[in-house]
């Protein structure tokens, strides 16, 4: 009985019954099944890493291995495949599944897989494949999923996706997207060669064109980067990264400066409401409100204890009824050296 020769066929498209022939074949083949396992296992391993570039901003390289899998073994293939990592992802870190989160991961695999599966590799066909799926993946469905599980696991809570966030997902594709050509034009030589895939060996070659779209895809994706972190560190305060030990010891240090140069009534305590740092600028202006300790239950203020008072932030301090606002201090202060620039403090109305 004589083996039936595996399709080598490439396609323009993938809406043909060939294509999805094809597709459906690789669950019959072993070498494939073996390599679905070894990208299942790279994928999961990757998820752990991730290629920082700025504060809140970094390249998951995960996506590198689900794209590598997908332009080899095609949709069907990368939809398990996609199941299967993102339930050992889960068990891996210990976080509490939610099902429909994997209908991310299934559909980031099969818009690669539909792109660059049995297809002529070009630097545009990789660039959309990254672009479709920062558009349909990670806004348009992750969001319904986001806002279902904010009800379901969040106690009712409501999301909501913010600029920033639009943001981070559609101009970081520029530089994912020159990240992914350029990790594709090494390794699909190397698949050819072991007969994983059936482009020519240099197939993902680049012309003068798509090397300049590529370069000004990046500087794009550069300023696009710095436009962010402009808006993020313009509408972030500083207090949000801040330890618990950190909020105490920096109230304590806005109130020395407070005291140094404003006469308050005692005892009292100072709260950080906003710590505020241009990007790329060396100086913070922090706003702080100053309190009176004014215990509800009549006792003296110095026999209470003040302790808790200086571990409060903006909203919790605003609600204590321990406490009476007296003024508000905006304080310009050196990042480095803590040297005070500017000093202003407006009483309470």
């Amino acid at each position: 009985m004589t083996k039936t020769q595996k399709s080598t066929a490439l396609y323009p498209h993938p809406f043909s019954k060939a294509y999805w022939r094809d597709a459906a074949s690789e669950l019959k083949d072993t070498r494939m099944l073996v390599f679905a396992a070894l990208m299942i296992a790279l994928r999961v391993a990757l998820k752990l890493v991730a290629i920082p570039i700025a504060p809140n901003l970094k390249i998951n390289t995960a996506f590198l291995a689900n794209a590598m899998g997908a332009m080899v073994f095609g949709p069907v293939v990368a939809a398990l495949s996609a199941i299967v990592s993102d339930v050992l992802g889960v068990i891996i870190t210990g976080e509490t599944y939610f099902p429909p989160f994997v209908l991310t991961e299934i559909a980031g695999s099969v818009i690669f897989a539909l792109f660059l599966y049995r297809a002529k590799l070009t630097p545009t066909r990789v660039i959309l494949s990254r672009f479709c799926i920062c558009l349909f993946v990670n806004i348009l469905l992750q969001t319904p999923i986001m806002m279902l599980y904010y009800q379901v696991m969040m106690g009712g809570k409501s999301y909501v996706l913010t600029v920033p966030g639009i943001i981070k997902n559609l101009f970081m594709f520029p530089i994912e997207s020159v990240v992914l050509t350029l990790f594709l034009s090494v390794i699909q030589p190397i698949t050819y060669r072991m007969k994983l895939t059936y482009n020519p060996e240099h197939a993902l070659k680049f012309e003068k064109k798509q090397l300049v779209t590529l370069a000004v895809l990046f500087v794009f994706g550069c300023g696009c980067v710095v436009g962010y972190l402009t808006y993020h560190y313009d509408h972030t305060s500083l207090t949000t990264a801040y330890s618990a030990e950190e909020v105490v010891q920096m109230n304590k240090t806005m109130y020395g400066i407070i005291t140094e140069n404003t006469d308050v009534q005692q005892p009292a305590v100072a709260v950080i409401e906003y710590a505020k740092k241009p990007f790329l600028g060396s100086e913070v202006t922090y706003t702080v409100a100053c309190y009176a300790v004014t215990p509800a239950d009549g006792s003296a203020a110095e026999d209470f204890d003040q302790a808790p008072l200086w571990s409060l932030k903006k909203t919790p301090a605003s609600k204590n009824e321990n406490l009476t606002r007296l003024g508000t201090a905006e304080i310009v202060c050196k990042d480095r050296t803590g040297e005070v620039l500017q000093y202003s403090y407006t009483p309470a109305e």
